[in-house]
C-alpha cells in the first residue's frame, strides 16, 4: 500500500509464509504487519528528515505503564524529545488515538508528538500548556532541544 511518505527502498523477506521488514533501528528483521509498515516508514521518514538513528528508540515500554510506544526521538542527553504513534492506515487518527497519545505524553513528559497512520500526519507540540496541531510531518529544526 502506498503510504503518505517519502519513497523509501526496504529489505523484505519471506519465511515460513510471512513477510518480515529490516528495522533500520532495531537492526533486525521484524514482522510486516499493516502498522510495522508504517513505523518502518515513519522511521525512514525521520532520518531522511534529519534525526539521528542512533537517538531514535523503538518499541520500548513506557514508565509506570505496561503500555509500549512506536518511536521516541531521545536528545542528545537521553530525555524524550518526539513521542510517535503509528496506527495501520485502515485505523482513523481520531479522539481515542488523541487520547491514547496524551497519556503517553503525561506518561514521558514529552513536548511533541506525531500521530500517524500513514496516510496522514499529526504533529503535535505541547508548551508552556500550549497544544498546537499541525497536518504535517516534522523536521528536526521544529525539535527545539
Amino acid at each position: 500500500m502506498q503510504l503518505n511518505f517519502d519513497k523509501f527502498n526496504f529489505q523484505i523477506k519471506t519465511e515460513n509464509n510471512k513477510n518480515y521488514i529490516w528495522d533500520i533501528v532495531r537492526k533486525k528483521y521484524v514482522m510486516l504487519t499493516p502498522e510495522e509498515w508504517v513505523r518502518q516508514h515513519c522511521l525512514h521518514q525521520l532520518v531522511a528528515n534529519g534525526f539521528g538513528i542512533g537517538l531514535l528508540s523503538v518499541e520500548r515500554s513506557l514508565p509506570k505503564s505496561k503500555k509500549r510506544y512506536d518511536i521516541v526521538y531521545l536528545s542528545t542527553l537521553g530525555t524524550p524529545k518526539l513521542l510517535v504513534e503509528c496506527k495501520a492506515p485502515y485505523l482513523p487518527i481520531n479522539e481515542k488515538t488523541l487520547n491514547q497519545v496524551a497519556y503517553y505524553l503525561s506518561l514521558l513528559n514529552v513536548s511533541y508528538a506525531l500521530l500517524t497512520n500513514g496516510l496522514q500526519h499529526f504533529y503535535v507540540s505541547r508548551i508552556n500548556n500550549e497544544i498546537k496541531i499541525v497536518q504535517e510531518f516534522p523536521t528536526i529544526s521544529k525539535i527545539s532541544d
